[in-house]
């Protein structure tokens, strides 16, 4: 009987992550019973990230499993649906059915990343008898992220091969995807999900300047919803509802900072990424792609 454990790949949709999960399965695939992958959308990913999983999966045959969470009502946690390329929501629909529940996500109220993409794939993964600790995660973070490694990897089964198997950083993973013929065609301010709350001002007001459409999901969540969350339960709290984006701004203030100005259009990221003026600043994951960190 053998000893091996079995491993599940978190897919982000990110270049980083989709180099981490060739790599495990052409270099290391032996050392494991059995892999599975998975990707969860949100509803909310940018299409090019969607397009980049299927590319990735026909390039490369990672037999990419696509999951979606479904909240479920009350204390029970939430569980997953299968969907495909083709049937994948585009219009946040697992995102709003999250937000029903729990409440609109940001820096006070972090938990879309755990919701929407954790626990749909620990669900498959119990609908699969997978039990923890019969398998390792891999989780696709660089050598040059380091600080983004969980203390609780050791205890939770957590792998990082390209910091710890293979060490890479950005310009390796730019090298590698550069000599293929298809990449994922989004600049890193833009990110898989569209107006992520961990992006910078910046990084936000560059998008809003570019498509403000991209916006328009978050700011009927935050009309909808803003008044849904346990601190609301007790007390209505007057003039006090949620918010996506740091410093309790939201979408309308966003876009009141970009009609006013106060930055600078000739240094956005879209043209700093273009001319490649400088590196970007780094957001705390919220750069190419939103890993799940255990």
């Amino acid at each position: 009987m053998s000893n091996k454990k079995n491993l599940f790949i978190s897919f982000s949709g990110g270049e980083t992550s989709a180099l981490m999960t060739h790599l495990l399965l052409s270099k290391w695939r032996d050392r494991y019973a059995d892999v599975v992958v998975i990707f969860a959308n949100t509803g909310q990913e940018n299409e090019a990230t969607l397009e980049f999983v299927r590319d990735c999966d026909a390039a490369f045959g990672f037999n990419t499993i696509w999951v979606e969470a479904v909240p479920q009502e009350g204390r029970i946690g939430t569980k997953h649906r299968f969907v495909t390329f083709e049937t994948a929501s585009r219009n946040g629909e697992p995102f709003e059915a999250f937000i029903k529940k729990y409440g609109i996500p940001n820096q006070k109220f972090p938990g879309c990343t755990r919701e929407l993409k954790l626990r749909p794939m620990e669900s498959l993964l119990r609908e699969k008898g997978w039990k923890r600790g019969s398998y390792e995660i891999a989780i696709g973070i660089r050598a040059d992220e380091s600080k983004r490694r969980s203390q609780a990897s050791k205890n939770n089964g957590i792998i990082y091969p390209l910091m710890d198997w293979q060490p890479l950083s950005k310009p390796d993973v730019n090298s590698f995807w550069q000599k293929q013929d298809f990449r994922l065609n989004l600049a890193g301010y833009q990110g898989n999900c569209r107006t992520c709350w961990k992006k910078s001002f910046r990084k936000l007001l560059t998008i809003m300047d570019e498509t403000p459409e991209a916006f328009d999901f978050f700011d009927r969540m935050e009309r909808d919803y803003g008044t849904v969350g346990p601190e609301f339960l007790k007390n209505h709290i007057e003039g006090y509802s949620r918010t996506f984006f740091r410093g309790n701004k939201s979408v309308s203030d966003i876009r009141e900072m970009h009609i006013a100005g106060g930055w600078d259009r000739a240094e956005n990221d879209a043209v700093i990424y273009k001319e490649q003026k400088v590196q970007l600043e780094l957001d705390d994951g919220c750069v190419e792609s939103c890993e799940v960190n255990f």
